[in-house]
């Protein structure tokens, strides 16, 4: 028997519900990662009610908690850095920091960012500096980058109306990061009925293409749940088309799940089996 894989994530976190390593910790367990999870905030439930408690963690305690997991001799065998919504300038730099440290120890592990910036309806819904920091500092250090498709726009400065448009803007996204970068577009939109990922590295570019499930509102967390998904399922397959596939396919499980069940969290519970083998699979097209 092999030991698990470490992933260090490095996000907001909720007690009730489901977003940010609350959305993205357990898919990862179930693919049989052990991860470790810093937390850069400790709210109640996520900011899409309008209400909650708790704190926000400082850039040095987030830091403090990396050195100890340095301390205890592990970052050697770190496989990966996952890192979403930043919050704050200084909490991006701590999660740079941490790669940085990771890197240091393991130059072969990948860097995964979610640049949670804003969405198509929403705009802009981070902190007025964070945008341009995310652009200059965050991108150039990553391997993998899931933006949706407002986040893409808003990182290249191009409007995405048709599937050339995506894949001109995810190039123009991947020039800018480290060598044989991907990046994963978690919501193209061309179409109303349908909901489109698109996955594009050097030697190719993928479109999976699900049914869009009519949830109103739009659930948190998803976004969190398919970064975390195509991470763990490129690292165990390094197979961008597979990892694609299996990703997209067990979201759209997951939400048909939430949607049967009527709930505003998303059911992570419930659909956990999906995450390593979805019953439902959706097959990518080569579109480059």
């Amino acid at each position: 028997m092999q030991k698990p894989e470490n992933i260090l994530s490095i996000q907001s976190w909720v007690s009730y519900g489901h977003a940010g390593n609350a959305a993205a910790v357990f898919p990862l367990q179930r693919l049989g990662f052990e991860v470790w999870g810093v937390h850069t905030v400790q709210f109640s439930n996520h900011t899409g009610y309008g209400a909650w408690k708790g704190q926000v963690f400082s850039a040095e305690q987030i830091t403090e908690l990396v050195q100890g997991i340095k301390e205890r001799g592990v970052l050697p065998e770190c496989r990966a850095v996952l890192s979403g919504y930043m919050g704050a300038p200084d909490t991006a730099k701590a999660i740079l920091e941490a790669v940085q440290q990771v890197r240091l120890e393991n130059p072969k592990a990948m860097y995964c960012c979610d640049p949670v910036i804003g969405d198509v309806g929403r705009g802009v819904f981070v902190r007025p500096e964070l945008p341009d920091l995310i652009r200059d500092l965050v991108v150039p250090q990553a391997d993998i980058l899931t933006p949706n498709q407002f986040e893409l726009e808003l990182l290249t400065g191009q409007t995405v109306k048709t599937l050339k448009d995506a894949l001109g803007a995810a190039d123009v996204l991947r020039a800018r990061m480290r060598p044989n970068a991907m990046v994963l577009v978690t919501s193209l939109e061309r179409n109303l009925e349908q909901i489109e990922v698109l996955a594009v590295s050097d030697s190719a570019a993928w479109l999976l293409t699900t049914p869009k499930i009519p949830l109103e509102p739009p659930r948190n967390g998803t976004g969190d749940c398919i970064a975390a998904l195509f991470l763990g399922h490129y690292l165990k397959t390094q197979n961008i088309k597979t990892a694609l596939e299996r990703a997209g396919s067990a979201l759209y499980n997951l939400l048909e799940i939430t949607h049967k069940l009527n709930t505003r969290e998303i059911q992570l519970i419930a659909a956990q089996d999906e995450f390593v083998l979805p019953s439902k699979g959706f097959e990518a097209t080569l579109v480059r």
